[in-house]
């Protein structure tokens, strides 16, 4: 292996709070298109890292996510994290016809009608904190409850199942060698229930999420008992994990902001444009996520990925691009650059429960940091500790005191 080979391998993680990954920043910079080896998976991959790419290789049908089934690609796991019936790996046009399906059964319009519960709910849930008193761990009362309880309403997952589903989610997603067993047994435990939840939804449906999902019809199409049980347990890890480590890491950085916190708690209402771009600028996740196959040739800036090749490409240095945003690095409320993040991803493959995430966020941190005019971190911000395992970057604990 050659100086320059080597110094392509890397862990991709970065565990120094939330400080952009150095090797990461250094590919978009010195090799945006560039040849890496992934911790797991067979052979070498490509990572594409400058915004435009990104926007290129994530909606350009000369990608495909689908050709990644049966192959053991170049990843951050130990073992593939995605399923073979799942939407985030398929193309249109099955990928397109699954979307309608789902956005029928889950549109923008359900979600906010949930603003009054889930403001009833974060009340509850900071009157909790309250009552113990300062200092208290926000990660705990508010982080940790707010989006499990929300998606697990939306879904109607019984109370007494929640703590199961919650640790089968947090194991699929460690990282580390020694926990590959136990990822995978993570993920068929969440496969096995929710094979049964939605069968029972699909002979007796009723009100929630899944019971829609499970009659929902575009003409004659319904989704199918496979695409069903994977979708509500996508729904279930994705529908809360982003949010969870969101929500806190939103507070860290608020808090060791001080200047943007005053900005925020004397104009409310940039609320909205300022999580855009705290969710922008927050490197909320390690490395890479689920990559595509180049299906013909295709050329970047004079580098040509040949046809076959796995192409990883990174929302975390899109999000920083210097060339799409103006002081990329700094966090600015008063930003009037264009180009939306990529944090919810982009092209066919954009979450969609982003719309949730939005509203549980707006809800979490406006009342937070209104009802707590003087909230503070309780430690030194150099004595929080950081998960150090999963993909997800987001502090074990956050003692906040008021």
């Amino acid at each position: 292996m050659t100086t320059e080979e080597s110094e392509r391998t890397c862990p991709f993680r970065h565990d120094e709070a939330l400080e952009p990954d150095p090797f990461m920043e250094r590919m978009r910079t010195e090799a945006p298109v560039a040849k890496v080896r992934m911790p797991y998976g067979e052979g070498e991959c490509w990572l594409v890292t400058r915004y435009e790419d990104v926007r290129t290789v994530t909606q350009d049908r000369r990608f495909s996510r689908a050709a990644l089934i049966g192959k053991d690609f170049p990843r951050i796991t130990p073992a593939p994290i995605a399923q073979s019936e799942a939407i985030n790996l398929m193309d249109p046009p099955a990928l397109s016809r699954l979307r309608r399906l789902v956005t029928t059964g889950f549109s923008n319009k359900q979600v906010e009608e949930l603003r009054p519960k889930t403001q009833q709910l974060v009340d509850k849930l900071l009157d909790a904190m309250e009552d113990e008193g300062s200092p208290a761990d926000v990660a705990h009362h508010l982080a940790g409850k707010l989006p499990l309880m929300t998606i697990c309403e939306l879904l109607a997952v019984p109370m007494e199942d929640r703590p199961q589903l919650r640790a089968w989610a947090m194991a699929m997603m460690s990282m580390k060698p020694a926990d590959k067993e136990a990822a995978a047994e993570a993920k068929a435990g969440l496969r096995r229930y929710f094979a049964g939840l939605t069968s029972e939804r699909r002979r007796n449906p009723g009100n929630d999420l899944l019971s829609s999902l499970a009659t929902a019809r575009v003409g004659d199409e319904m989704l199918d008992e496979k695409e069903l049980a994977v979708m509500g347990m996508l729904l279930l890890v994705t529908g809360h994990d982003t949010s969870t480590y969101e929500i806190c890491n939103i507070i860290y950085t608020l808090l060791t902001h001080p200047k943007h916190l005053a900005q925020l708690r004397e104009r409310p209402e940039i609320l909205p444009r300022a999580l855009e771009e705290l969710l922008r600028y927050i490197p909320f996740r390690q490395g890479v996520g689920i990559p595509r196959v180049a299906l013909e040739d295709v050329t970047f800036n004079g580098v040509t990925i040949p046809a076959g090749d796995v192409v990883h490409v990174s929302y975390l240095c899109a999000n920083r691009d210097g060339s799409v945003y103006e002081r990329a690095d700094e966090l600015d409320f008063d930003r009037d650059d264009p180009a939306p993040h990529m944090t919810f991803g982009h092209g066919s493959h954009h979450c969609l429960g982003a719309h949730l995430a939005r509203m549980e966020l707006q809800i979490a941190i406006g009342t937070l940091i209104n009802r707590f005019p003087e909230l503070r971190l309780a430690v030194p911000a150099e004595e929080v500790q950081w998960n150090t395992v999963s993909i997800w970057r987001y502090p074990l604990t956050l003692p906040v005191a008021w």
